[in-house]
């Protein structure tokens, strides 16, 4: 999908701790759909605390797209042995199926260096996510739970909901 030139063209960049209170609300808002797929014991709210985030930006870097200046959507990019990791990725409903996330996640496979592929982890439920990738050009892991193991750490009951799509570079 290309970007809706119906609204202003975002603009993308890293976030500064000065982001965090708004990037902690669009991550918060956004992951409420996960209810519609995750068993109620793997649904959390809020999904992120500003303790989780500050602790993933140590990691990682985390960019933002932003439409008049307001915050609509965050992703991350982490570094982990041979692989760059898309991480968190999150877009407010009212701005989704108009080219945002896929703006943002270009912006993010620019800034990718020296490792030679892109592994993207998502929920085997969440078919937007698992759409946008496939589209993409990102294909499904051969075995998403050793990759999982091997780059992510994430509780066990994520693990078994979750899955990786990947992209050679």
């Amino acid at each position: 999908m290309r970007y809706n030139h119906a609204v202003p063209a975002p603009t993308m960049r890293a976030l500064t701790p000065s982001d965090t209170e708004p990037a902690l609300a669009v991550i918060n808002t956004a992951a409420r759909w996960y209810r519609e797929f995750l068993p109620p014991e793997e649904f959390h709210d809020p999904e992120m605390t500003r303790e989780r985030f500050e602790a993933e930006a140590r990691r990682m870097t985390w960019y933002g797209a932003f439409v008049k200046g307001t915050l609509v959507g965050v992703m991350g990019l982490e570094y982990v042995r041979d692989a760059a990791l898309l991480r968190h990725a999150y877009i407010l409903s009212d701005h989704q199926r108009g080219g945002i996330g896929t703006l943002l996640r270009e912006h993010l496979e620019r800034q990718v260096r020296g490792v030679a592929r892109i592994l993207v982890g998502t929920y085997r439920g969440n078919y937007k996510a698992r759409g946008a990738l496939e589209k993409a050009g990102y294909r499904l892991s051969p075995d998403p739970e050793a990759v999982l193991r091997a780059y992510y750490a994430i509780p066990e009951d994520r693990l078994k909901s979750s899955l990786t799509y990947e992209r050679t570079l």
